[in-house]
């Protein structure tokens, strides 16, 4: 038996793995896909997406990518996963993407057989688009470099091909490295922490695709659950999920705020309360007296020679 059981779904509603049947097309995301939409349309060469960790940068992407058609577009998906990347690889990629079949070794006849392709897909009137997740990776002026050159290849005041980054805010600091890339940006989507209607409307969205009840998570819980996320889809996601599993483990069907406070301890998201001193520890932890003739007296010296008075009085500060 697991959660799913005990909370009668279907699926597994608050996973972070991407699954593109939990995508909310809430108001940000819905306003943002239009807009980066709009800059591949128009041909405008790049647009930037950015958000911090867990606001949804990925699920943006491959929601985009799905929803392209193959019969207007010709499109690709590059994931970086790692920031030693060369510029030799990148255009190799970026070749492959766009159906290079033998992308040469040398960069002169790769570039060749790219714009080559780039005129193909033009002729049948499609439009080519690379999505680049993780784009922060590709901190180095090279790389930023190697992407402002194939924005540079047009016909007739028309880009042939179209880039969207998708990134940490660090990616402003990569395009920083070649200004006149940075200047060529056409669209910029930044991607901001859910507010408390927002969180609610997410949670009750995912609730249902898993076959949930509507009250799987009353008002206050939410409440809470936004308050310790700080409306971070990610973080929401998982105190959701630790939620679910709690009741589960607990064998009770009601989640209270209670719980999610315990479990944002647990995650880290909020301090434990510190539990309060007694009385020696109070004393003990207190910086000792230094007298004019530099003896220092620990507070154990003051209980142990002073009188009953100075003692009461000592105690009573």
């Amino acid at each position: 038996m697991s959660y799913l059981t005990h909370f009668q779904l279907r699926l597994e509603p608050f996973s972070n793995a991407p699954d593109m049947r939990f995508f909310w097309p809430g108001a940000p995301y819905e306003r943002g896909l239009a807009r980066l939409r709009f800059a591949i349309e128009a041909r405008r060469g790049l647009a930037v997406c950015t958000g911090p960790v867990g606001h949804g940068k990925t699920t943006l992407a491959r929601r985009m990518y799905d929803e392209l058609s193959s019969d207007e577009f010709v499109k690709g998906l590059l994931v970086v996963i790692h920031s030693d990347v060369t510029a030799d690889w990148l255009l190799h990629k970026i070749a492959g993407l766009l159906g290079v079949a033998e992308p040469a070794a040398d960069k002169l006849g790769l570039l060749g057989q790219i714009y080559g392709r780039l005129r193909q897909i033009d002729d049948v009137g499609k439009t080519a688009v690379i999505l680049v997740d993780e784009v922060q990776m590709l901190a180095s002026r090279e790389l930023m470099e190697e992407f402002r050159g194939l924005l540079n290849i047009e016909i007739q005041g028309r880009k042939l091909i179209n880039f969207i980054f998708f990134g940490l805010p660090e990616t402003e600091r990569a395009l920083s490295l070649d200004l006149p890339l940075k200047n060529r940006v056409a669209v910029r989507v930044n991607l901001e922490p859910f507010d408390g209607e927002m969180t609610r409307r997410y949670v009750f969205h995912r609730c249902r695709i898993a076959g949930g009840a509507q009250n799987l998570f009353p008002p206050d819980v939410i409440e809470r659950i936004h308050a310790r996320s700080k409306g971070t889809p990610r973080l929401i996601n998982t105190l959701c999920d630790n939620m679910l599993l709690e009741g589960f483990l607990s064998n009770s069907r009601v989640l209270t705020p209670e719980m999610v406070d315990k479990i944002a301890q647990e995650l880290g998201l909020i301090e434990a309360p510190r539990p309060q001193m007694s009385i020696v520890d109070r004393i003990l932890d207190e910086p000792a007296p230094e007298h004019a003739h530099g003896k220092i007296d620990t507070d154990w010296d003051v209980l142990t020679t002073a009188s009953i008075d100075d003692i009461l009085g000592f105690l009573s500060k």
